[in-house]
């Protein structure tokens, strides 16, 4: 388990901290990209996922931080990580939050040393570029399988 604190507000990676409930809600009902995603898909989803990264106010391990952010990945930690699930609740932004998770993510976490991150948005570019992400040299490279 990994946990980092700044302020009163601690990110740890230990899934069993994670609010399931509040993920579901907030991508089922406020995210753009899995608008009524059902929660067992959501709950699988986070059981398969190399690493988590819980953001709260007040310590999990404590027993007094309450879920206010979160984001995963699927990652080697070597080669390749893909980064989804990127979000901190609408009462929480504008405090650096998601600078300071997209810090640990990239700067402090096992995804550190993997060659190649990648994420996809619609309206956060602004965040990423600060931390390295660019647009997809080389598009024709890529391919994509939808169900």
């Amino acid at each position: 388990m990994s946990i980092w604190e700044k302020d009163g507000f601690y990110i740890c990676t230990e899934k069993q901290y994670l609010d399931l409930p509040l993920i579901h809600q907030f991508l089922s009902e406020k995210s753009y990209w899995v608008p009524g995603i059902k929660f067992e898909v959501v709950k699988k989803s986070i059981e398969n996922s190399s690493i988590c990264f819980g953001v709260y106010e007040g310590s999990p391990v404590e027993g007094n931080g309450k879920q206010i952010g979160f984001a995963r990945a699927v990652s080697d930690f070597c080669r390749f990580g893909w980064i989804m699930d990127v979000f901190i609740l609408d009462e929480f932004r504008g405090r650096g939050l998601s600078k300071w998770l997209m810090e640990i993510i990239t700067e402090q976490s096992n995804l550190k040393d993997a060659v190649k991150l990648m994420l996809a948005t619609n309206d956060a570019h602004g965040l990423y570029n600060q931390y390295g992400f660019k647009t997809i040299e080389n598009r024709d490279l890529y391919m994509e399988r939808k169900l």
